[in-house]
């Protein structure tokens, strides 16, 4: 009797174990089945660098192949592109696109052809724009900036284009020095380096555009020669941020002769030369520490990086470096320009680009669009374009 319900407990138990693991099952199953059919978090999406229309240009990546010999058309339909695209799409002076377009695309006319009238005529529309507003808005964000590239813009179009004076120029540059600060320089937000990080930049930028113009500093009034006696003042005095900013007072030295001292030039010169990688290229991020940039906002970020102790060669930085270095006076058969020439024939991209990674976020990096602009015209300034 004792044994019966002993058994009889038993097999009660092992139900109650059967059930339970059951109803655990099924509750397992149909929490599986309740995650399959969860909608998954998507992807983020990849955005073309540049859209409007039929323009489309892909995300730019550093694990792009690279092209066996350079395509300069390539680089030049890349251009042109992004700018329309820009240009179509917000219709706006950014310095990142459509300013670097108009300040760098005129000098390679010779080699290339005629820039975009397209693009001219938008510096033209904007101009109109800023001369009826107030002067009080002008000072604010990037108000300042976007002058100082119309003027720079216009100023490039008329000395490598039309080999003339036009009344547009003439008119950006008056908007530009009437809207100078009392120290000589203009206000620039720190929010997007290397192009919008600090003051100084701005104001070499401003000075390449009075240098470019043809005759118009001679035309000046005396209110304007005291404007740019100011910005002279200001760029020989002011503190330097980093070589960054040293690398562009050398370059508008070389437009504007009277900035430096020849000693000061050759101290530049080998700055410039020093930073110089080992293989033959230049790397933005070496020129200013993280906290310089944009008052340090980027800092964080970028000393995260995986080579933030060797940051690679970039095209941006050694597109420029060439540039500055030519105009300068540094002859193209220096082995300096020459190790600078063969990195930038060994690192274009299959799109036409060269890859710099942006200072800002990992997303558009439109620094490409200026790290493959001054590659063509230190390519150009050293024969290589024909």
């Amino acid at each position: 009797m004792i044994l019966r319900l002993t058994g009889i407990l038993m097999v009660g138990a092992l139900a109650l174990v059967q059930t339970a693991g059951a109803a655990e099952a099924a509750q397992d199953y149909s929490s599986d089945k309740k995650a399959a059919e969860e909608p998954k978090p998507a992807k983020e999406e990849v955005k073309p660098q540049y859209k409007h229309g039929e323009i489309l240009i892909p995300a730019s990546s550093a694990d792009e192949a690279t092209r066996p010999t350079v395509a300069p058309e390539l680089a030049e339909a890349y251009l042109r592109d992004g700018a329309l695209a820009w240009s179509r799409d917000r219709s706006c002076v950014a310095c990142h696109t459509t300013g670097t377009y108009l300040v760098t695309r005129p000098s390679l006319t010779a080699q290339m052809g005629r820039p975009l009238d397209e693009i001219r005529d938008l510096y033209v529309a904007q101009l109109r724009k800023k001369e009826t507003t107030a002067r009080d808005l002008l000072q604010k964000s990037t108000q300042p900036g976007q002058v100082v590239y119309i003027a720079a813009g216009l100023a490039e179009w008329d000395v490598h284009v039309t080999k003339r004076l036009s009344p547009e120029t003439g008119e950006a540059l008056a908007l530009m020095l009437e809207i100078q600060l009392p120290e000589g320089g203009w206000a620039n937000p720190p929010c997007w380096p290397p192009f919008e990080s600090d003051a100084y930049h701005l104001a070499t930028q401003a000075a390449m555009a009075l240098a470019a113009a043809p005759d118009w500093v001679a035309q000046a009034n005396e209110s304007q020669r005291a404007s740019i006696n100011r910005l002279k003042a200001y760029l020989r005095n002011t503190p330097l941020p980093h070589d960054y900013a040293r690398t562009l007072l050398l370059w508008a030295a070389a437009r504007m002769p009277d900035l430096i001292t020849a000693e000061k030039k050759d101290e530049l010169i080998a700055m410039l030369s020093r930073h110089q990688r080992t293989d033959g290229g230049w790397s933005i991020r070496t020129f200013a520490e993280p906290e310089a940039w944009g008052n340090g906002l980027r800092a964080e970020r970028l000393r995260t990086e995986p080579d933030f102790a060797s940051p690679a060669s970039d095209g941006h930085q050694t597109g420029l470096a060439i540039v500055v270095l030519r105009e300068a006076g540094v002859p193209m058969t220096d082995p300096r320009i020459r190790r600078g020439i063969a990195w930038l024939k060994e690192n274009q991209r299959e799109s036409g680009r060269w890859w710099t990674r942006s200072l800002n976020t990992d997303k558009q990096h439109f620094i490409n669009y200026s790290g493959t602009a001054y590659p063509l015209m230190a390519l150009a300034l050293c024969g290589e374009l024909g």
